[in-house]
This record gives structure tokens, C-alpha cells and sequence, in this order.
């Protein structure tokens, strides 16, 4: 938790480059932690406070501001690849020298009221150099609030200490999130293919293993990584904990030079990271000083989790007011409008209210998690319910910062959601998300296929017994192959059969090569039975068939989650079944939000689909 008392001021914690700005007879320089100047880096930064400042020293922060206003590391590293720069801002939170005069002696607060008069004399509004407001509320609501809005976390600082350089007991960092710096200690892939990177960091002289970051490259930094880390490369690792570490015949062992900044889900005791995500180098600080970070406690996670009955999770361009009392309250988190009717009546369902959904979502969590946890994830969101506007979204944005997880993606600028948390999928209802779209990926790898769904989706004069029989023909298929098959309802007229899969050591699986088996099983199908299956996904040629959707198989497609709801009449359930109770004359409407208490007391007839995974090397073969 954060430092309190009046004694304490706080600040927004910036994800960027700590960097002191010296002015000197109109020229600039900015200096690292290792006292590097990178005024060629950031110029026009520099270029703005040589023409407007006196000679001064300032201490700060240079980062890159996204579209909704928060800091990101990332944006920062891009520009500063392109060298792209002039949209980055110097974030300025302190006074050394000014005029002759050493600031360092006076407490933080008087310093600080001088810097901003001297900012504010001397600077436009819309400048690159901006003044960092403090706040003397309480710490622990202070990074309440800044979890909420999405931000990296908060800066507490003693209001009448003096400044000192390096760590000390003046002023503590705590985060919203799981962030980290690292050392690389190697690499695991081909000498041109970097698939994760091994991470440490330094304890009492000793550089200690704290796991691997397996996303967040793209080809371009994942090629500069690459052409930064051959020169290092040594014969056996540098970690002193060597029994905690993987084994595999293609790690690369280097000197444990890179630093790195990542962030991840969570971290074990033994200070192992988990859904690690790469985010950038720091070029800016030296190796040595790397050391275990302390992490957001639970109780800080859940206490920014929770929020007073009158208030409710804003997202961008989207606030959802709670009046009077109307506002419901489930595991902490304030439901808006819970009376509000997200499906309409039909002639057979009821209707469906927000606060029903959000019930739901809290009932089943259990078993929805499993199958999006870890995973990169698409929702659908229907605000006004099924009858008004439904969008897609799988980028974080602010307001569920708290609940969703980051997931870095090969090749996508911003990262993608992933829901790890009974209460990110309850958060889910209150801004009315009515379905979830997970990637078939291996939990926290999103580069490894785990799941192949083949969706059998009817033409719409193809009855669902029709489906019922063609699930069971590829249920055949597939066993006759080796693997265990799953089945599921779509919440539609369709049918998904699903199988796990895996790699070998030697060899994991790609997602072209998972795709393009789940092809050859529909080929196979279309060619036994030209006249009832299709792999075209033309309508024109679909009539009196049902369409063999290999597709969703492919990198970065997904296929909609076990258990999760479906934004069509009816409320209806993308329901997993046991293989005994797919009969003719099933109906796929019985499986609804309605029902969910009924459904939910079953036992889950996809406990084992994990367990059952296969490896495609004799499928292939058998398949021929």
C-alpha cells in the first residue's frame, strides 16, 4: 500500500524515461540514469528549453501520451525507433538548480512551487515540458483513483524532505498493475526466431531467474532484440538459481546486460513472473541496479476494485450514471441501470435485465474462466441491448484497467484484453458485454494454437437435427484420428466440436499449421459428402448445406466462449454438452440465460478438455 499522512504528497507515476533536463546558456541536455545525453534523441524537447528556460536542472519524465491520455512505454519506444519524437512530453516533478542557486536543500513542496512558477512564466500551456501536480489526499485513495482511470499507479513523496539522489525512505512507488524491470538472461528459439526471453534480476550480488516473457514482440523489435543479444551470447546461463530453470534444447545463454521492461498477471512466491509481456528496453538504466520490484498487494488490487454504490465504471465516451437508489452492488463492483432490459420478451423466453446478466455472470464465472483466462479476447458489447448497437472490442481502455489484463500481441500497437478474474467477467456485465471471443491460444502463449473449434454452421434451411448428425460425423472423424472431441451449441443454429491440441518439445505448434489441418479435416468431410458440407464460404453454393468453418483456427480469429451468452432473442447460452444428451429433437434455445441456474448445476462436461490434448503428428498421418 501506498505511504499515508499529512506528511505525504502523491503524484501520477509515468511509464517513460527518467531523465534530468540541464539548461546552460541556452543549450540543453538530457541526461540517463547512467549520465548518457540523449538531447540528440529528444530534440525537440531540448530545443524547447534552451530557447525558453534560464540555466536550471530539472528532474522529470519523457513518455509518450496515447489517445487516452495515459502514458505508454511501448508508444514511447516506437517513436523513439522511428525517431518520431515530437508528440513526446517531458513530465517535470522537480527543482535542483535554478540561476546559480541549489534548490536540493529545500523541502519537495517549496521546490516544487517554484518550479511551477518558473514553468508557468515561461512556457506555453501547450508545451512539451508540463508540470506535474501533486495531491495530498490519502495515498490509498489516491491509487484508487489512478487504478481506475487506467494509469500506471502513483508516486508518494515526504513534503518536507530535500532531494536526494537513488532510492531512499523519502519517497515509495505503488503500482496498479504487475510491472516490472528485468535483465534478459537469454533467449529460447532458432537464430532468427525469438520466441520468449529469459528473464532475472539481481539479489545480493546474485542474478536470480524470474521466468519467461513469451508476447509482446513484433517482427521488427523481436529482429532488434535478436540483433542485440548474439553479440552477448555465452555457453551456460548467468542465474545462480540454475535448478528453477526450463529446460529446452534451444535456449540462447547471454550476459545479463539488457534491461527490460515488462509487465505481467502475476508473480508466485518463488518471484516467478506469469503472462509476462514484453514492453520495451531501457536503455536508460544500468543492469546491476535491476532488482524484484515489491507488487500490487491483493488488498490494494481489490480495494481499487470496488467502488461506493452511488458510482460505476466509466469507459471512454460511455458513462454509465447510477441514480437514486437504484444501483446494485455484486462483489463490490456498482451496477448501473440493473433494470434495464438487455434482451427483450420473445414469444418463448423472458426478458433479460442487466442486473440478470451480471447474476449469471457471477454463477458461472467458474466456468467461463477456463476457457478465456490467458487468452487474447474479443467481446461484444450492446450497451442499449440487442436491439440497438453492437460493436466488437479487444483493445484495454480506460475503466477496465482494474479488471482486464494486457495481453502484448505480436504486431498489434496496443494490447489486447484478457479477462483473468471472476471479477473482470462480473465487471464485464455492468458495461453490458454480451459475448466473449476468445483466441483457441495456449493460456499466457498466445503464438501456440491449444484448441481447434470446427463450426458447423447450417444454411437456413437446414434443420438442427441435420447439424446434430454432421457433429456426430465429425466426432467420428476426429476419433478415428485419435483425439477426444468436445461438442458445444453456439447459442445459434450451429454446432462446435472442439479438440486440444499440442506440439512436441522439439517442435511447437504454429498457428498455419493448426490451421491448415482443421482445413484438411473439413476437406475430408466435404469430400465423403459433397452434397450436405461445404468448406466455400460463399452463400451462393451454401443452400440445403452446412458450411465446414475451418477459419476460425487461424491467428488472431476466435470462436465464442463456453458458456458465454449471445447477443441475439432469447438470451440463449453457447452451451458445452455431454456427447449422450446431443439427440434429435434437441432444441439450442433450452439453453439460456433463464435457465442458467438449472443448467449450471450439472456437472461441467468439459472438466477434462485440457487433459485430452493430442499431438497433430499422427493425426496427420492417419489423415493422410
Amino acid at each position: 500500500m501506498p505511504a499515508g499522512g499529512p506528511s505525504w504528497v502523491h503524484e501520477i507515476k509515468f511509464d517513460g524515461y527518467r531523465m534530468q533536463l540541464r539548461v546552460e546558456k541556452h543549450r540543453g541536455h538530457l541526461f540517463t540514469r547512467k549520465a548518457l545525453d540523449w538531447a540528440h534523441r529528444f530534440p525537440e524537447i531540448v530545443e524547447e528549453a534552451a530557447r525558453a528556460l534560464p540555466d536550471c536542472i530539472l528532474d522529470g519524465e519523457v513518455a509518450a501520451i496515447d489517445e487516452k491520455g495515459i502514458s505508454n512505454f511501448s508508444d514511447l519506444q516506437s517513436a523513439l525507433s522511428d525517431g518520431n519524437t515530437g508528440g513526446l512530453v517531458y513530465f517535470v516533478f522537480d527543482l535542483l538548480y535554478l540561476d546559480g542557486r541549489d534548490y536540493r536543500p529545500l523541502p519537495l513542496t517549496a521546490r516544487k512551487e517554484k518550479l511551477q512558477q518558473l514553468l508557468k512564466a515561461r512556457l506555453p500551456r501547450s508545451s512539451r515540458i508540463q508540470y506535474v501536480e501533486h495531491f495530498e489526499s490519502s495515498g490509498k485513495e489516491m491509487l484508487e483513483a489512478a487504478c481506475r482511470m487506467g494509469l500506471e499507479g502513483i508516486i508518494s513523496k515526504r513534503a518536507d524532505a530535500p532531494y536526494k539522489s537513488g532510492r531512499g525512505d523519502d519517497w515509495t512507488k505503488a503500482k496498479c498493475r504487475g510491472g516490472q524491470e528485468i535483465v534478459i538472461g537469454g533467449w529460447r528459439g532458432e537464430s532468427n526466431n525469438l520466441r520468449s526471453l529469459l528473464a532475472g534480476a539481481f539479489s545480493n550480488g546474485e542474478f536470480r531467474y524470474m521466468g519467461r516473457i513469451g508476447t509482446g514482440f513484433n517482427v521488427k523489435s523481436a529482429g532488434d532484440l535478436l540483433r542485440k543479444l548474439k553479440p552477448l551470447e555465452i555457453k551456460r546461463p548467468a542465474f545462480a538459481n540454475t535448478k528453477d530453470l526450463p529446460r529446452a534444447r534451444d535456449f540462447h545463454w547471454v550476459k545479463p546486460k539488457l534491461v527490460a521492461e515488462v509487465e505481467f498477471g502475476t508473480i508466485t512466491s518463488a518471484g516467478i513472473l506469469r503472462q509476462a509481456s514484453y514492453k520495451g528496453l531501457r536503455e536508460d538504466k544500468p543492469a546491476k541496479s535491476v532488482v524484484r520490484e515489491a507488487q500490487p498487494a491483493a488488498e490494494a488490487k481489490a480495494a481499487a476494485h470496488k467502488k461506493p454504490a452511488p458510482k460505476a465504471i466509466i469507459i471512454a465516451g460511455n458513462k454509465n450514471v447510477v441514480s437514486g437508489n437504484k444501483a446494485i452492488t455484486v462483489r463490490g463492483i456498482a451496477i448501473s441501470n440493473p433494470d434495464k432490459e438487455l434482451w427483450p420478451a420473445t414469444n418463448t423466453s423472458p426478458a433479460v435485465t442487466k442486473a440478470e446478466l451480471v447474476r449469471y455472470y457471477e454463477s458461472a464465472a467458474p466456468r467461463i474462466l477456463p476457457h478465456i483466462v490467458g487468452r487474447p479476447l474479443s467481446i461484444v458489447r450492446a450497451p442499449d441491448g440487442v436491439g440497438g448497437e453492437q460493436f466488437y472490442q479487444r483493445h484495454v481502455v480506460p475503466g477496465l484497467q482494474a479488471y482486464a489484463t494486457p495481453m502484448r500481441i505480436a504486431g498489434e500497437a496496443k494490447p489486447y484484453f484478457s479477462i483473468d478474474t471472476e471479477d473482470g467477467v462480473v465487471a464485464m456485465g455492468q458495461v453490458a458485454v454480451l459475448e466473449f471471443h476468445p483466441w483457441g491460444a495456449k493460456k499466457g502463449e498466445p503464438e501456440i494454437p491449444e484448441r481447434l473449434t470446427f463450426d458447423l454452421d447450417p444454411a437456413p434451411d437446414v434443420d438442427f437435427d441435420t447439424v446434430i448428425a454432421a457433429a456426430k460425423e465429425m466426432r467420428g472423424l476426429l476419433q478415428q484420428l485419435g483425439f477426444t472431441p468436445f461438442v458445444k451449441t453456439t447459442g445459434g443454429k450451429g454446432i462446435h466440436v472442439v479438440v486440444a491440441v499440442k506440439g512436441t518439445p522439439k517442435k511447437p505448434l504454429g498457428w498455419d499449421e493448426a490451421k491448415a489441418f482443421a482445413r484438411d479435416v473439413c476437406l475430408q468431410m466435404e469430400r465423403e459428402a459433397p452434397a450436405r458440407y461445404t468448406t466455400n464460404m460463399s452463400k451462393k453454393v451454401r443452400g440445403g448445406k452446412i458450411f465446414l468453418d475451418f477459419l476460425r483456427n487461424a491467428r488472431t480469429a476466435t470462436a465464442v466462449g463456453a458458456w458465454s451468452p449471445r447477443a441475439r432473442p432469447g438470451a440463449t447460452i453457447s452451451m458445452p454438452l455431454p456427447w449422450s444428451k446431443l439427440k434429435p429433437g434437441l432444441d439450442p434455445a433450452e439453453f439460456n440465460i433463464a435457465n442458467a441456474a438449472k443448467l449450471l448445476r450439472a456437472a461441467d462436461p468439459w472438466v477434462d478438455l485440457d487433459k485430452s490434448a493430442m499431438s497433430l503428428d499422427v493425426a496427420r498421418k492417419k489423415l493422410g
